[in-house]
């Protein structure tokens, strides 16, 4: 494994060279900014104490909030990407930051605060001059304590499409690839120790009394003035890029080949860029509202979800429907439906195939009848969709002892550990075939059809015409058999989605 993981390291060093900046660019800013707001507010109800119970309070109730939580309350005012995880985690960051602050301010002892008073000081100078060098030691051990909390939690920053190391740990998850999920995880790790040592130094130097030392004050300075003018410039340079088209792709194998798929072939035929945000978790749930914000410009869908989960219609879809599914996007939000794959990613069910043997189980209407003996487990949003677990459960009358909920990336590892009885399935899954799994037959026709079609922004193809001949050279370029065979290549073979797409649009002619 340590091989693999090195591999990883070395094959796609522009790859983890690209999310390490991204995860130091929404470390650095959240921790700058927690820094700052936390400074003020801990010498605020150090100097007003009556304030400090209530102001703590409220940082520790919200610090006890599930990061995913924040996340979710904070998307519908902020968005997703960057924005949205740097609010998260500057509010995350501010507890150990006001904390020190008061603590190393109020434990100074008084004899020093009266006999700067006696001395004719203003309050300003007690607090510029006395109060924050005494305090400093203290602060920049909650500096340090905030620093690393705050890179370790920017992992969760690519649930939203933000970005940073966490993309490598969830694709590694998504794709069967433990070696690119350690990667990440550990460059993580060694990126919060060096940040912790250079604050260890800071620390050192602060008890020596580092205010006197005015060229390293000033070299500190430089540092940090340099660094967060090349974060501000990596963004501007990010946005001055109008000719770039943003893709969000959802936390499935396949969906990562597709999204590879596009970007090789809108940068052949245009001098268009593409950046591709990979793997945006929840799926649909927060890939519409980046489409809303703009922050992203297209995606891959599929025909039933868009119309139970956004449209929100009831009842099973099928693709005669599809007329009526593209004019109702394009009138209530613009949005084209164009350059259908080929392959439906239809659910449906799998059971252990020692259970299916014990049981005699072929279709879902034996499984209902056994089903109070046996334990589920799908993704999360299966259980929220209106076509999912409990429209299905009742029209088959399943009853499962227990329900659980697993990660997509997940599901094939917990039904081969024995973990589950019964999972939900996509029938384009690589790991169909090399999984010890039956797959049962819908027989009363419950789950809708799927095709994959990528939805667009109307004002992209409108500023950027060429991408209509692009994505009609991509139409029924795909089967279920094809699709699951690419998935399987990465789920199982060990190769990259993005070599995958190259290799099969080489193969196809559409490239050069």
């Amino acid at each position: 494994m340590i091989k693999e993981v090195i591999f990883q390291l070395i094959e796609k060093k522009e790859f983890f060279l690209n999310l390490l900046l991204e995860h130091l660019e929404i470390s650095i800013i959240s921790i700058v900014i927690a820094t700052i707001i936390g400074l003020i507010l801990g010498i605020l109800i150090s100097e007003y104490e009556k304030s400090s119970k209530l102001v703590l309070g409220i940082i520790n109730f919200i610090y006890t909030i599930p990061s995913i939580s924040l996340l979710g309350f904070l998307i519908p005012l902020s968005g997703i990407g960057n924005t949205t995880a740097i609010i998260a985690l500057t509010i995350y960051a501010l507890l150990p930051m006001v904390r020190n602050t008061h603590t190393g301010i109020t434990n100074i002892d008084n004899k020093v605060l009266e006999a700067a008073k006696g001395m004719g000081s203003t309050n300003f100078q007690i607090l510029y001059k006395i109060k924050l060098p005494l305090a400093m030691p203290v602060i920049i051990t909650g500096l340090r304590s905030m620093a690393t909390m705050t890179i370790a939690l920017a992992g969760i920053a690519s649930f939203i499409g933000a970005g940073g190391l966490g993309v490598a740990i969830y694709r590694g998850i998504t794709t069967n690839n433990a070696a690119l999920t350690i990667a990440g995880s550990l460059l993580i790790a060694i990126l919060a120790i060096v940040v912790d040592m250079l604050l260890s130094l800071i620390t050192r130097f602060s008890k020596k009394n580092i205010r006197k030392n005015k060229k390293i004050k000033w070299v500190a300075l430089v540092v940090i003035i340099v660094l967060v003018a090349s974060l501000v410039g990596r963004g501007i340079g990010k946005k001055a890029d109008i000719k770039t088209i943003n893709i969000a792709t959802k936390p499935m194998t396949e969906q990562y080949i597709i999204g590879s798929i596009l970007k090789e072939t809108i940068e052949d035929k245009t001098d268009l860029n593409v950046n591709i945000i990979q793997g945006v978790g929840g799926g649909t749930s927060n890939i519409m509202p980046g489409m809303e914000n703009k922050e992203f410009d297209m995606y891959p869908e599929y025909t039933s979800t868009g119309w139970n989960m956004v449209l929100k219609h009831d009842g099973v879809y099928d693709e005669s429907m599809y007329e009526e599914l593209k004019k109702e996007y394009l009138e209530k939000y613009n949005y084209i439906w164009t350059g259908n794959f080929g392959f439906n990613d239809s659910y449906g069910l799998a059971v252990k195939k020692d259970i299916a043997e014990k049981y005699n189980l072929k279709t879902y209407s034996d499984l209902a009848k056994v089903s109070d003996k046996l334990i589920f487990g799908a993704e999360y949003d299966f259980y929220e969709r209106p076509d999912g677990y409990n429209s299905f459960a009742e029209t088959y009358g399943f009853n499962f002892k227990s329900t659980v909920d697993l990660d997509i990336g997940l599901k094939y590892s917990a039904i081969n550990e024995g973990k589950v009885d019964v999972m939900n399935i996509f029938t384009t899954d690589g790991q169909l075939s090399v999984s010890d799994v039956v797959v049962l037959e819908d027989d009363k026709q419950f789950f809708s059809s799927a095709m994959a079609v990528m939805v667009v922004r109307g004002e992209i193809l409108d500023a950027y015409p060429e991408l209509n001949e692009v994505l009609d050279s991509l139409e029924e370029i795909l089967d279920d058999k094809t699709m699951s065979d690419l998935n399987y290549q990465v789920e199982s073979g060990g190769k990259s989605p993005e070599d995958v797409a190259k290799e099969f649009m080489l193969e196809k002619g559409i490239i050069e």
